[in-house]
């Protein structure tokens, strides 16, 4: 399926491993130019490579963080003065430190709140003028579907990511118009350098095998597996194209049935 978005201008945050990684290399796969960032500039340059390497497109990597807003500006302001605007926005960050309630400080929360939310507000903002003037955006943001059916141990992702679900719905009625759509994905149990992390803690905690901690962990998904990158990626590269031009206000879960809830 042709999604239309050879060439168009695409800024994916958070994307030198991952969920944003993922859905760099789909969307450069799709002939999109690429712009990769983390805050990390040896794993964004071996990303850059790698996803170069598989597609033959045009990748740029920055380092950034986007909580930054001197590194965000700067950042965008290159990528507008080689490419001329952006036409897509992929944003995402890495999530807060997991814990219950009396775990965190409000300055915990701020840090959340910046780092989920803030910087998705910051990152829209700026790109929002370029996407009017030429009458055609995806703004996509991945959240968590902790934002939709909250984790007893992710307080401050339940709480940031939320946010985000509200500033998007509320912003994509005010830019439909534009022929901007804003949309958010809720991933639920991917397999991610992440989840392969947690699944190392789990044994060296004496908790059980790799193989318990995936058999626990797929025990609560309807699919009974946990989902690849590609097939989130895949979703997210849909709601960039097209095809997708009538798609707005959604907050989609991509979680193989786990979470319950109707809405």
């Amino acid at each position: 399926m042709d999604l239309k978005i050879r060439d168009k201008v695409a800024l994916v945050t958070a994307s030198s491993k991952g969920l944003g990684k993922a859905v760099a290399l789909r969307l450069s796969l799709e002939g999109a130019k690429v712009m990769i960032c983390s805050r990390n500039a040896e794993s964004v340059f071996k990303a850059k490579t790698e996803i170069e390497n598989k597609t033959s497109g045009v990748v740029r990597a920055f380092v950034t963080d986007v909580t930054n807003n001197n590194q965000v500006s700067e950042m965008i302001n290159v990528i507008v003065a080689e490419f001329g605007g952006i036409d897509i926005l992929v944003c995402n960050a890495g999530g807060p430190p997991a814990g219950m309630a009396g775990d965190f400080t409000i300055d915990d929360y701020r840090k959340a709140i910046e780092l989920n939310l803030t910087s998705t507000i910051n990152l829209s903002y700026k790109v929002i003028d370029y996407m009017k003037s030429q009458k055609w955006g995806r703004i996509i943001n991945i959240t968590s579907v902790s934002a939709k059916q909250p984790i007893d141990n992710l307080i401050l992702s339940n709480t940031a990511r939320a946010g985000v679900l509200g500033f998007a719905k509320s912003l994509s009625s005010q830019l439909a118009s534009y022929g901007i759509t804003i949309n958010s994905v809720c991933p639920g149990f991917t397999k991610t350098e992440r989840v392969e992390n947690i699944a190392k803690a789990f044994v060296e905690s004496g908790q059980g095998t790799q193989e318990d901690f995936y058999k626990n962990l797929e025990s609560t998904v309807p699919m009974k597996r946990i989902g690849t990158t590609d097939e989130f990626a895949q979703t997210v590269g849909f709601l960039a194209s097209e095809g997708a031009a009538y798609i707005t206000g959604v907050a989609l879960q991509i979680d193989g049935g786990w979470i319950k809830g109707l809405f």
